[in-house]
């Protein structure tokens, strides 16, 4: 539906989108740019979101929050922890500047998605402009005002290709009562095989990471949250069963923070002609023997996000996409190292995968019917 509100910065936005439509020259919408590196690289014209900012609305107690894209992520942040509220899937920053539409974009989760769920199952209603300028808003600010479908969820992960988001509205969670960090050493097998068990239990098991060399012994680190006599009950139990030992709160907070952040020691030391690959793969998908890799891996989300260092070639890429795939994942080429080729595809096609090949068809309606003069064709996002 149309929006009638007007704002002169809106007014502003939609001038430089008709004004890109009758020119035929896309335009890259970017906020903070703390995620510029992301996604296929593009020298088209900025169209920046910054100037539309603020928290329209916050409602503690019906747990939403309404705000414009280009709000600083850590603003939003700051007025959730005031009523004892998170985001839940921990969208990461990647810098100070980080913009709730840039987050949103990206649609990216930290460590708490494996048990919270993804960015876009928090995704309440949205108002964008689309490539004609037209002023759109879709669902709602409670979870049961979404009638056919459900447009808003597409917004995140669409990298501005779509259309410029204006404003989102967003659930958002309680803080959890309690929460604690176990941590010990174990092989990259066993910590697949008692991260899957312990996911099938009713355990307050809310983010795990492993992290070292595919061959030997690694750190496999585990955070537990939620009532306070649960995780009191869990401790015993799981420490047992791993030889865990409980990460003092300061410390976990801390580790936590970083692996979200990408600010952890296996992130760095990216070589030149290095890239650093995400892995997504299936909750039963055991070891793999990555072809070229570095001798360090992270393993988040019980094993279904996976981060690996390799050279960033096509042939080394085309070698790992088909591992992958043959798994039923994806592979994407999430960061470059200084001397890889700029214009490589960063992204697993649709057309690549037998499982989302026929998604490439309603990706392509979606953006013809969203965007017909290809406003927002950056080819950022394949």
């Amino acid at each position: 539906m149309s929006s009638s509100n007007t704002d002169p910065k809106i007014d502003a936005f939609r001038a430089q989108i008709l004004h890109a439509a009758k020119n035929k020259t896309p335009l890259s919408i970017e906020g903070g740019g703390t995620k510029s590196w992301y996604g296929n690289t593009n020298t088209y014209s900025k169209l920046d979101t910054r100037a539309y900012s603020g928290i329209l609305e916050y409602q503690p107690e019906e747990l939403v929050i309404t705000a414009c894209a280009g709000t600083p992520l850590k603003e939003i942040e700051a007025a959730l922890k005031d009523k004892n509220q998170v985001l839940a899937f921990e969208p990461p920053h990647f810098g100070e500047h980080a913009t709730f539409g840039g987050a949103i974009a990206a649609g990216l989760a930290g460590p708490g998605r494996i048990s919270a769920g993804n960015f876009r199952d928090f995704v309440l209603g949205t108002r964008i402009l689309d490539g004609k300028g037209q002023d759109l808003s879709f669902g709602g600010k409670v979870m049961k005002n979404v009638a056919g479908y459900d447009v808003s969820r597409l917004m995140p992960g669409s990298m501005g290709t779509l259309g410029l988001l204006l404003e989102a509205s967003l659930k958002v969670l309680p803080k959890p009562a309690g929460t604690a960090t176990l941590r010990c050493q174990i092989s990259q097998e066993k910590a697949l095989h008692i991260l899957n068990e312990w996911a099938g239990q009713p355990l307050p098991l809310s983010a795990s990471c492993w992290i070292g060399n595919p061959n030997e012994e690694g750190q496999l680190t585990i955070r537990l949250a939620g009532a306070i006599a649960a995780i009191k009950a869990a401790i015993p139990l799981m420490s047992a069963s791993v030889n865990a030992s409980e990460v003092d709160p300061q410390s976990a907070e801390i580790f936590w923070n970083n692996l979200r952040e990408h600010q952890l020691s296996c992130f760095g030391n990216l070589a030149a002609d290095q890239t650093l690959y995400r892995l997504a793969l299936p909750a039963a998908c055991g070891p793999l023997t990555i072809p070229g890799a570095s001798n360090e891996i992270v393993l988040e989300w019980h094993g279904q996000q996976r981060w690996i260092k390799a050279p960033g070639d096509e042939a080394t890429f085309t070698l790992i996409k088909q591992l992958i795939s043959s798994h039923g994942g994806h592979a994407t080429r999430f960061k470059q190292g200084a001397n890889v080729n700029s214009a490589f595809e960063r992204f697993t096609l649709l057309s690549e995968q037998v499982h989302s090949k026929a998604l490439e068809a309603v990706q392509a309606r979606l953006r013809s019917a969203f965007d017909p003069a290809g406003v927002f064709a950056t080819k950022r996002l394949p």
